[in-house]
């Protein structure tokens, strides 16, 4: 069956004739944004195990709050949309009005976007941004989601499958330690920061539906191998800090062999392609457990 995206409001779609759920992927800086390209393989097992699939384009931003609060109002938009256009395929359309037939996939930053979807969704989650943020940046939040105003404000009993999360900072993005920190020092960096992300993810009540797959060698996110490592390698690590944080919260977790990109890649012949000269640039298909592992954990949730 092969995998056709049409475009849905800001968002790329690929209904199946009869889905078992629906993926929601949003993907990392620079691949993300043209996900239906660079993550085309692994959508595409997706698709083929009878998901229907949501490519949500990711915009690079440092403000991490807008981004994740348009996610909601795209929700909104699409569980409207996308019945219309199952019906005009002459597909079954009921499944797309049942909320816990949603699944957020992410990758790298897109994992970050994720988590703040969840955070937002615990009642009450104004007061306790209060408790980590300055009210400054609380009050700049609480005016953008008051302005787009999403009818859809919750992915509760939606399930997040993680891979190599990363919960950006500046220095994630911009290299040069000195640029990030003047980035930073003028307010114009990553909002919410590292740590306050953790914050509300360490003392929210949710995060109980969560999924990850981390990669061995992933020195961007961060691997299980990172617990044998110096302090402030661990330091670094999110994979290790969610393991850490979350595993009294049901995670589900799977590390396998590969670098923060596995999940990039498109197929060319018997081949994945990736499109990165740094990673391993092209593996034989038979090789590659990914897409069957992050099936499995799907199916488990």
């Amino acid at each position: 069956m092969n995998l056709k995206f049409t475009p849905l409001s800001f968002s790329w779609v690929a209904l199946h004739p009869q889905p078992r759920g629906i993926i929601q992927f949003i993907g990392g800086a620079f691949f993300g944004s043209l996900p239906t390209i660079f993550y085309r393989y692994f959508l595409s097992q997706m698709y083929a195990k009878g998901y229907s699939i949501i490519a949500l384009p990711f915009r690079f931003s440092f403000q991490h709050w807008p981004i994740a609060i348009s996610l909601l109002k795209e929700q909104s938009i699409l569980a409207k949309a996308m019945p219309e256009l199952a019906e005009k395929l002459g597909y079954q359309n009921n499944i797309y009005t049942d909320k816990s037939k949603y699944f957020w996939v992410g990758h790298s930053l897109g994992c970050k976007y994720i988590m703040l979807l969840e955070f937002m969704s615990e009642n009450g989650w104004q007061d306790k941004l209060r408790k980590y943020v300055n009210s400054q940046e609380v009050e700049k939040v609480e005016i953008i989601f008051n302005q787009v105003h999403p009818s859809i404000t919750t992915i509760l009993n939606q399930h997040s499958l993680l891979m190599a999360p990363d919960i950006s900072d500046t220095n994630s993005a911009i290299p040069v330690p000195a640029l990030a920190k003047l980035i930073d020092r003028i307010g114009l960096g990553a909002k919410p920061s590292r740590k306050q992300t953790q914050s509300l993810i360490k003392h929210s009540d949710l995060f109980q539906l969560i999924s990850m797959i981390s990669f061995s060698k992933d020195t961007v996110a961060g691997s299980i191998t990172d617990r044998g490592k110096s302090k402030e390698i661990q330091d670094k690590s999110d994979v290790i800090w969610l393991i850490n944080t979350l595993k009294n919260r049901g995670l589900l977790h799977q590390e396998i062999s590969g670098k923060h990109l596995e999940p990039v890649g498109i197929k060319v012949g018997n081949y994945i392609v990736d499109l990165n000269p740094l990673d391993k640039f092209i593996q034989p298909i038979y090789h590659r457990c990914l897409e069957q592992i992050a099936l499995h954990l799907l199916d488990n949730s």
